[in-house]
C-alpha cells in the first residue's frame, strides 16, 4: 500500500473495472481522503496512462495509474487566538461546541476568523492533516448553526473519523424551532435533495437529488412554533433546513429557507419577539461516534446556546407552561 510522499503504480483488472478512480485510489493509499485524491487528479499528480482524468472517471481493464502522493503541505492559514468552547480533547480528537456566526474553515469570503484559524493556534500540529484546505475537519456545520463539531488531531484519527461519517455510523441529533405545529408527533422525511436549478447557492427537494433521510419528533408545542428533535441518517448540505421547509414548517430565523410571512403562525407578542432572531434556530445537540483509537462509543452533547435557550423560555412562558418547564425539558433531553 503506497504511503504519503511516495510514487505508486496501480494496474486495473476486472475486479476493479467500473469503480470511480478517486474512490479507488483513496481505498488503497494510506491517510488519503477521496477529496484529496480528487485534488491530485485535477492537478495531474495522478494520471491514467499518462493522461489527466476527472475524479469521476470509471476505471477500465488495463488502465495503469501512476501517481505521486505529496507530503502534507503546511497549512497556509494564519493561526489566530480565538476562544474555543472545548467539550473534549485528547491526543487524537478535539470536540468543539461551535457558536453561531462562526465559519468552520477559510474561504474567499472568510479568509480569517474561522474555526480552523482558531484550531491551528490551539493545535499547531493540525497543519497538513487531511489536506491543506481543511486541516482536521471531517464534517461541518453551517455558519449560523451552533453545536457539536469533532476535529481530528492526527492522520490516523482523520482517516478513521472520515470513514465513520462516510459509513453513516455516526449518530447526529439536532434541536430546531420551526414555524407552525406539525399534525403528527413524529415522522420521517425521505425527500431527495439536490442543487436548486436556478439559485446554485440553495438546495431543494428534487426527484433526481441525492437520498436524504431525516427523522423527527416534537418535544414541545408553543404559540405557533414547535421544538423538534431531529436525527439525520444522511448528511446532505442544508438537509434539516430544506426538509423542514419542504414539510411546511421552516426553521425559525432561517434567512434562506424560512417563512416569508412568519407572523401568520404567531400571536402579536410572539411575532414581536421572533423579529429579534438573527439566525436559524438550529443546534447540533448531540454527536455519538467511536473514538478513533480506542473505538469506544462516546456521546458528546453541546448545551443549548443562550439565544435559543432564551427564546424557548419565552415561548414556554407565552404559551402558559409551568415555571419549571425549562429544567424539565433539559432533563427530558438527556433521557434516551
Amino acid at each position: 500500500m503506497p504511503e504519503n510522499g511516495s510514487m505508486f503504480t496501480l494496474r486495473i483488472d476486472r475486479s476493479d473495472a467500473g469503480k470511480r478512480i478517486d474512490a479507488h485510489i483513496a481505498s488503497l493509499v494510506a491517510n488519503l481522503s477521496r477529496s484529496l485524491a480528487a485534488d491530485l487528479l485535477r492537478s495531474g499528480d495522478i494520471r491514467v496512462l499518462g493522461q489527466f482524468k476527472k475524479p469521476g472517471y470509471r476505471l477500465r481493464v488495463g488502465d495503469e495509474i501512476i501517481g505521486r502522493i505529496p507530503l502534507p503541505a503546511a497549512a497556509s492559514f494564519t493561526p489566530e487566538p480565538l476562544p474555543l468552547d472545548i467539550l473534549h480533547e485528547d491526543a487524537d480528537l478535539i470536540v468543539i461546541n461551535k457558536p453561531a456566526d462562526l465559519v468552520v474553515h477559510p474561504s474567499p469570503g472568510h479568509p480569517t476568523g474561522t474555526l480552523v484559524n482558531g484550531l491551528l493556534h490551539h493545535c499547531p500540529d493540525l497543519a497538513g492533516i487531511g489536506g491543506q484546505r481543511r486541516p482536521g475537519i471531517v464534517h461541518r456545520l453551517d455558519k449560523d448553526t451552533s453545536g457539536v463539531l469533532a476535529v481530528a488531531k492526527n492522520s490516523m484519527s482523520q482517516a478513521r473519523l472520515a470513514a465513520q461519517f462516510k459509513g453513516r455510523t455516526v449518530k447526529k441529533d439536532y434541536l430546531a424551532l420551526v414555524y407552525g405545529s406539525p399534525s403528527a408527533d413524529a415522522g420521517a422525511l425521505d425527500d431527495p435533495i439536490g442543487r436548486h436549478p436556478v439559485d446554485r447557492k440553495r438546495m431543494t427537494v428534487r426527484p433526481d437529488g441525492r437520498t436524504a433521510r431525516t427523522r423527527w419528533r416534537i418535544l414541545e408545542r408553543y404559540d405557533g412554533i414547535a421544538l423538534l428533535r431531529l436525527h439525520i441518517e444522511t448528511g446532505r448540505t442544508h438537509q434539516i433546513r430544506v426538509h423542514c421547509a419542504a414539510m411546511g414548517h421552516p426553521v425559525v430565523g432561517d434567512p434562506v429557507y424560512g417563512s416569508r410571512k412568519p407572523s401568520q403562525h404567531l400571536t402579536n407578542i410572539t411575532a414581536d419577539r421572533v423579529k429579534g432572531v438573527n439566525r436559524q434556530m438550529l443546534h447540533a445537540w448531540r454527536l455519538v461516534l467511536a473514538h478513533p483509537r480506542t473505538e469506544r462509543i462516546i456521546p458528546f452533547t453541546a448545551p443549548l446556546p443562550p439565544d435559543m435557550a432564551g427564546l424557548i423560555r419565552f415561548l414556554q412562558q407565552a404559551s402558559g407552561f409551568p415555571d419549571d418547564a425549562f429544567p424539565r425539558l433539559i432533563k427530558a433531553l438527556d433521557t434516551p
